[in-house]
């Protein structure tokens, strides 16, 4: 039996990634400005209805953290309310909604990996609109799984692995904070556990199987860890060897904050599904050669 799949979002890396992974019985619809703009609730719920889907995926969103400090209610049409409306044509459709959120939602002072029912309390703007999304989806619509990922990396996009790449073909040595550690997780493994998310979603309507839940690859790293698991496989390929010099958050600041611990507790993902992302380390030695080979 097909699958048939609303994305909202029609370049981003977790839209590019499904659109790739999906299987011969999946069918994508992917819808994205100008004709679908998440800040105008006519446009969403229009274009949502005439697509017959089985299940909603919100994958599109205001990204630019730093840009969001000065355009907050830029980011709130985007990524607060325009959750909100995503979630009045789920309503309206009587279908699940997967809603990609983030690891912002947290202020990053735990030393713990965070769990889903830990306080919020995000420190920029961007993590505010967020967060927003998701007490809107809440609200308006039971049937959702709301997903908080992070330090996400793909073949596709733009993305930190691909900027690291970028800036070694012409330096020596690279300046990376060392003193932010998460969970990098590649799109590619985002898009293959939403696949199997949406279609128990669809088949099975277990309270259980709602909420919110931390979707992040497993393993944690810096981004300087990232940056040097990064160039070692790059070097391996045959790439000139670059070194990365661990600094710390002051020395590179930011108009956002970032959370200093962005770690995510999957636990819940695991116990609820049977589902785990790869070690972040695996992944990216499958995603490395790729970029290598487009840039080539």
């Amino acid at each position: 039996m097909t699958l048939r799949l609303a994305v909202t979002g029609l370049k981003g890396q977790v839209v590019s990634a499904l659109i790739e992974r999906a299987p011969s019985d999946v069918e994508i619809t992917a819808l994205g400005r100008p004709q679908l703009d998440l800040g105008l609730r006519h446009a969403v719920l229009a274009n949502l209805r005439h697509t017959g889907c089985d299940a909603i995926v919100n994958a599109a969103a205001y990204t630019a953290v730093d840009k969001a400090e000065s355009e907050p209610d830029v980011a709130m049409r985007v990524n607060g309310e325009g959750a909100g409306h995503v979630a009045e044509a789920a309503a309206e459709l009587k279908v699940p909604l997967l809603h990609l959120s983030t690891d912002y939602v947290f202020d990053g002072t735990s030393h713990r990996p965070y769990r889903e029912d830990d306080p919020t309390g995000p420190t920029g703007a961007y993590g505010r609109s967020k967060l927003a999304g998701e007490q809107k989806i809440a609200a308006i619509h039971g049937n959702h799984a709301i997903l908080r990922t992070a330090w996400v990396y793909s073949p596709f996009g733009a993305n930190f692995v691909k900027t690291m790449l970028r800036l070694g073909e012409t330096r020596e040595e690279i300046s990376v904070v060392a003193d932010q550690i998460g969970n990098p997780t590649n799109a590619i493994d985002i898009a293959d556990a939403l696949l199997v998310l949406a279609r128990r979603l669809v088949a099975d309507p277990s309270p259980e199987l709602r909420g919110v839940f931390n979707l992040t690859g497993t393993g944690e790293a810096s981004w300087a860890d990232l940056a040097e698991a990064t160039f070692s496989i790059a070097e391996k390929a045959g790439r000139g060897p670059v070194r990365v010099k661990r600094i710390a958050t002051a020395d590179y600041p930011t108009p956002a904050r970032r959370p200093a611990n962005s770690r995510l507790d999957n636990s819940k993902l695991r116990a609820r599904y049977g589902l785990a992302l790869p070690h972040w380390r695996e992944s990216l030695e499958i995603c490395v050669p790729r970029l290598l080979q487009t840039r080539e």
